[in-house]
């Protein structure tokens, strides 16, 4: 596969456009990336309110963007499996289920992150 034709201001404006294109794909196309957009939603005005300094709001930030990227990452391998075939495979099941494994494991630290940060701040 060539690589783009494009140089400097117009490579950058392509990927940008490219990058809205997934955006909305996995918008229109994945009922959880909506739900963890909603989530996201919730969760950044909270961060800053539950943060009592920088580092902390960052983290809680972070942990929600990792979700978010995870699950877009999650996204791809379950569509290039998918184009590759739906019959069942147990090295596709394999990489599907490590995919959401990892939505998992971030979902997790997420909620780690939120809850050592909220125990700081209500109970100690």
């Amino acid at each position: 596969m060539a690589g783009s034709p494009h140089t400097g201001l117009k490579r950058l404006l392509s990927a940008i456009s490219n990058s809205r294109a997934g955006l909305h794909a996995a918008w229109k196309n994945e009922e959880a990336f909506r739900q963890e957009v909603f989530l996201a939603i919730v969760l950044f005005p909270a961060a800053f309110w539950l943060g009592e300094n920088s580092v902390q709001i960052v983290l809680l930030l972070v942990s929600v963007l990792l979700v978010l990227i995870v699950e877009l990452l999650n996204t791809c391998v379950e569509a290039t499996i998918d184009r590759i075939g739906h019959e069942y495979h147990e090295l596709s099941k394999r990489a599907k289920d490590i995919g959401s494994a990892a939505v998992g494991v971030s979902l997790a630290t997420l909620l780690v992150v939120w809850s050592l940060i909220a125990y700081a701040k209500f109970f100690e």
